[in-house]
């Protein structure tokens, strides 16, 4: 009994430090202002990380914090993305595609149906971190600028009104007001309880056409894109044979 009772008082202590951490880092979605200065603001971040040289990249691969390995051909709108065993080739406007576990191609369909879905969620979600700033204007996404107290940056509020897995989600991007670079980012995401939390976006990575991308950030977890390399054509990725399952 008496193990019983420190289990309960322990639950109870852990409790109330879970309420008082969530009252003290949680914060409101800030509200911002539509408009010309939230639309110039987008536009001087997009040209600082060049993101026109991102449009012209055929192909990227990536490792996304150390659980998943993606391939994606933006130009056909394909993936690869492997986890544990599994290597699923997926359309992503169609999300059909063709999975293997152990290198054995998965033929039944209710197997099948589920790792093309689990698939599709990586990629969402693992796309977005490796760049969500080319994102800014995607459709269904609304931009408010957001004053900031500190006089070095500026605040860009992108809310997902649609799209994706998790419409509604919003992103307050603190921009660099002399470089237009992006330093940090506030989240209101409904994956994660607290809103507000603020993850960095460091390490730059400059690929040879010219994109920059972070390839750190920093929070209460970190995540961390890895092995990052991109082509121009589709033809120079060495792997390219791999995709023909799909056609």
């Amino acid at each position: 009994m008496k193990i019983l009772k420190w289990i309960f008082i322990v639950l109870i202590v852990l409790g109330l430090v879970g309420y008082i951490t969530y009252l003290v880092l949680d914060e409101e979605l800030p509200q911002g202002e539509k408009g010309a200065k939230a639309e110039q603001l987008a536009d001087k971040m997009l040209a600082a990380v060049n993101d026109s040289a991102w449009q012209e990249i055929a192909i990227v691969e990536w490792d996304y914090a150390g659980k998943h390995h993606l391939v994606w051909d933006k130009d056909r709108h394909w993936a690869k993305v492997s986890w544990e065993n599994y290597d699923v080739f997926i359309k992503l406007d169609s999300k059909e595609g063709v999975a293997f576990a152990k290198g054995k191609k998965v033929e039944r369909e209710e197997v099948l149906k589920q790792l093309l879905k689990d698939a599709y969620a990586i990629w969402v979600n693992d796309s977005f971190w490796l760049n969500p700033i080319t994102k800014v204007r995607d459709a269904g996404t609304e931009r408010r600028y957001v004053p900031q107290k500190d006089e070095n940056l500026e605040g860009l509020l992108i809310t997902y009104k649609s799209g994706g897995v998790t419409p509604g989600d919003s992103y307050l991007w603190l921009i660099n007001s002399e470089t237009a670079m992006p330093e940090f980012v506030k989240m209101w995401v409904q994956v994660i309880p607290i809103g507000g939390i603020k993850f960095s976006w460091e390490n730059w990575h400059t690929t040879a056409g010219g994109a920059k991308i972070s390839q750190a950030h920093e929070s209460f977890f970190n995540v961390n894109i890895d092995q990052l390399d991109t082509w121009i054509s589709a033809k120079e990725y060495p792997n390219i044979n791999e995709f023909t399952v799909l056609e």
